[in-house]
């Protein structure tokens, strides 16, 4: 094998090298082509997205039937405004509920679509008025630290001065409103 033979395979092993990186990445990344034929766009709007972003995947029964096209503040309700292109093949009822969820403990945010009972489908531009927000772990870590704070400092009404409110949300265990 003359020396340009071998530097011709070495470069068509490199190139070939480079291209199984770039589409590995591409598929890791989720920046791939969406395969969405003929999509249709519909919107929702979000107390909180935690950790949403544009390309997201849209998913219904686990599968997924769309990506989420842009997420934007509505600064008339301070909602945040999400755009979902699903496939045209997919078509979901009125009183469909659109929800916030996590691919296992820490992986990606996706938005999930469970499908009502309503005989009258979304049509493009359509909104969709059943919402879920997002579980932020922080939020979620506060409340289990101030709720096992609370229950290590119970008193009854007894024990507070008469001069003292109690602030708490929860009336104290045994107490009937």
């Amino acid at each position: 094998m003359s020396r340009t033979t071998l530097d011709l395979w070495v470069g068509v092993f490199v190139a070939v090298g480079i291209a199984a990186l770039l589409f590995l990445a591409l598929k890791v990344g989720s920046i791939s082509g969406s395969g969405i034929q003929s999509p249709y766009t519909l919107s929702a709007h979000f107390d909180n997205i935690g950790g949403l972003k544009v390309r997201a995947p849209v998913k219904a029964a686990g599968v997924i039937v769309g990506r989420v096209t842009d997420i934007r503040l509505d600064t008339h309700t301070m909602r945040a405004r999400v755009a979902l292109a699903l496939d045209s093949q997919y078509q979901f009822a009125r009183d469909v509920a659109a929800s916030i969820n996590t691919s296992g403990l820490l992986g990606e945010q996706y938005v999930a679509l469970l499908d009502g009972g309503d005989t009258e489908m979304l049509k493009a531009g359509d909104r969709i008025q059943i919402t879920s927000s997002a579980m932020v772990l922080e939020d979620l870590i506060g409340q289990f630290l101030y709720n096992s704070k609370g229950s290590d400092n119970k008193s009854s009404g007894d024990e507070q001065a008469a001069g003292e409110s109690h602030t708490d949300t929860m009336p104290p265990a045994g107490t009937t409103h």
